[in-house]
């Protein structure tokens, strides 16, 4: 299928757009484009949606409902729900069990687009596994298109994509959820608790998480963390080929760390691929990362350019970054860790204690693995956010803990805790920002917030 037949399919059905956010926004283009009867649907009123683009939306023939009751006589034909959404919300459920058609901007682009499909779930290190896939692919000379929950929306460009091509999408728990996709290659990094605001239960969560390659065929290619257990037992229905990468067992198909050094195995033989000390970012999380990436693309990808992109990508934004050195004192930006295990492999890959800033939104995960990681690896603790209480009683109750060697400070005001960190810290100290929490309490999002913590840190004087 094609995207202009896809679009022609829905003339004549009505037609819901629920959420205008950032991959919605070329998809209602798509439709109004192609004559498509197309209400919109938020929860934003019309003063926070823009009186110049609601105004733009109604003379191009969009029917808006917007603010509180958006999901009122939810009655279209085929909605499109934003990743935020959750299909069992009420007005959704009720719709579809009415025979109303539940869609997505992503589900749509797996149906009409025409080149190759690698895509990357998991609860940490899907973004750099992401990116870090697309790098390999773009530097053996491939045309890569990124897109999914990392970079832009892709739907539009589908049409303008080669079949030669590949598609490298990172994909949410909220876009898997009762969507049907078929990835040629699927990548899932890891499952720990995460969401729990959202979904009703872990188990919910990692059924999403299973939608990623329960649609693949014989000819299609999985590839798990053989060191997870919930990853590890999703192996047994696997509908395609297989491959696994661990840094604590050696499978005989993918990609294994041992004594510092990456294999990749094929068929039961294992070849060196590379020293793990060559891998440019730091932490065995990274290299975990790189193996991810290595085992999905060994089919295409020649071993000297996994090297070559190892020993030279500096890694994305908001993960681990190092935003300055002032006064002896470096400040690392680690604002996409939005979960417990994310901020603890990232207190893992580093060398020194840090001076750590976390907190925020709460998505209802336990931390009391995180308040030992806190009690064995970090210099002096700052919270901040609506988690603070929470983090500050599992450090407490930490057998670990000793009120003598780890200082606890709790602020309200997220700059003030930045400027109270830096303050506490002396020549050769590191400041972390990893919030173990998402950022919902105080920022849009987690670049929001990072990007908040660069402006501080870059003001400093």
């Amino acid at each position: 299928m094609t995207l202009q037949s896809y679009i022609a399919s829905l003339k004549g059905k009505r037609v819901a757009v629920v959420g205008l956010g950032v991959s919605n926004r070329p998809l209602l283009q798509l439709l109004l484009d192609g004559g498509c009867d197309v209400t919109v649907r938020d929860r934003g009123d019309r003063t926070k949606l823009g009186e110049e683009l609601a105004a733009r939306l109604e003379s191009a023939g969009c029917t808006l409902r917007l603010g509180e009751g958006y999901l009122d006589d939810l009655d279209e034909d085929v909605i499109f729900r934003t990743p935020g959404l959750h299909p069992f919300t009420p007005q959704l459920a009720a719709a579809k069990e009415r025979g109303a058609v539940l869609t997505s901007e992503m589900e749509a682009f797996f149906a009409v687009c025409p080149c190759r499909i690698i895509a990357v779930t998991g609860s940490d290190g899907k973004t750099t596994t992401t990116t870090i896939i697309s790098r390999l692919l773009e530097e053996q000379g491939y045309t890569v298109h990124l897109g999914g929950n990392i970079g832009t929306p892709l739907l539009d460009k589908a049409d303008r994509m080669a079949p030669e091509d590949w598609a490298v999408l990172e994909l949410s728990s909220f876009q898997l959820h009762s969507m049907d996709c078929r990835p040629h290659v699927a990548v899932i990094t890891n499952v720990s608790p995460n969401h729990l605001d959202v979904h009703p239960s872990y188990e919910d969560y990692q059924a999403a998480k299973k939608q990623i390659f329960l649609h693949q065929r014989e000819e299609d290619l999985l590839v798990l963390n053989a060191d997870n257990d919930i990853t590890r037992s999703f192996a047994s229905q696997a509908r395609g080929r297989l491959r696994m990468f661990s840094r604590r067992t050696e499978p005989s198909e993918g990609v294994f760390l041992r004594d510092g050094v990456i294999y990749r195995a094929r068929n039961g033989t294992a070849e060196k691929l590379m020293d793990a000390s060559g891998i440019l970012l730091p932490g065995l999380h990274n290299a975990e990362n790189y193996m991810a990436a290595f085992a999905a693309t060994a089919d295409w990808v020649s071993d000297e350019v996994c090297r070559r992109v190892a020993g030279s990508f500096p890694g994305v934004a908001h993960r681990l970054e190092m935003i300055r050195e002032l006064r002896g004192v470096t400040y690392c930006n680690d604002s996409i860790a939005s979960s417990p295990t994310r901020t603890i492999a990232g207190l893992r890959a580093l060398t020194k204690k840090p001076i750590l800033i976390a907190g925020g939104y709460d998505k209802h995960i336990p931390f009391d693995d995180l308040g030992d990681e806190i009690c064995l690896r970090v210099k002096e603790l700052f919270l901040t956010g609506f988690t603070a209480d929470k983090i500050r009683r599992a450090v407490e109750n930490s057998r670990y803990y000793d009120p003598e060697k780890l200082r606890i400070h709790q602020l309200e005001d997220f700059t003030g805790t930045v400027l109270a960190a830096s303050a506490a810290a002396g020549e050769g100290d590191l400041v972390l920002l990893s919030p173990a929490c998402a950022s919902f309490d105080k920022f849009r999002n987690f670049e929001e917030r990072g990007n908040t913590f660069r402006r501080i840190v870059m003001e400093m004087e």
